[in-house]
């Protein structure tokens, strides 16, 4: 067993137990790829910020029923993503959120010489591209291609057949490639 698999064992035994040191460490550890998971869902900053934080009071309220058969951050991650649908649809019904988003203007500078730059540029145009996606188009990619869910998975979170799952995220891939196209 890994030193780190043992270290966070005992950190979430110390959780159980009430050690709030314990708990912000854990939260130190987890907190940027969680707001992370939870923005790339909700498009919105401080909405994110909210689900992050509710996400790891139920991991720590809940954290008796976990039971180790996946990874602690695996675990915590399909609570944020969880949480992050359930608002994202809670929005969509109330209607407060914008179907189309302003797309960030990504400035063209002349200077660019490293490749390093260049891929990030494109890669922030990419994650652009993506938020004008019809949302189970968004949804779904990012849980494959930029969490790394795979379709079974992304079945569950979604509540999708095999067969839809996967229509659903070509389609969305064909989506992204063709407005990439007509962007330049």
């Amino acid at each position: 067993m890994s030193q780190r698999k043992v270290h966070i064992d005992a950190l979430l035994q110390s959780c159980m137990e009430g050690k709030r040191s314990a708990q912000l460490e854990v939260y130190n550890r987890y907190y940027k790829a969680m707001y992370n998971t939870a923005l790339r869902i909700v498009k919105d900053s401080a909405e994110a910020e909210d689900i992050m934080q509710e996400s790891f009071l139920n991991a720590f309220t809940k954290l008796h029923t976990f039971k180790g058969e996946v990874t602690f951050g695996a675990w915590l991650k399909r609570i944020v993503i969880n949480n992050s649908i359930y608002h994202y649809k809670k929005q969509q019904k109330k209607n407060e959120v914008a179907l189309n988003d302003i797309m960030y203007k990504v400035e063209d500078n002349d200077e660019i010489t490293s490749d390093h730059v260049f891929t990030e540029q494109k890669a922030q145009k990419v994650m652009e591209t993506m938020k004008r996606l019809k949302d189970n188009y968004r949804i779904s990619l990012t849980l494959h291609l930029v969490e790394g869910y795979d379709y079974e998975e992304i079945c569950a979170i979604m509540n999708l057949s095999y067969a839809n799952c996967r229509t659903t995220i070509s389609r969305a891939k064909e989506s992204l490639r063709k407005q990439l196209l007509t962007a330049n």
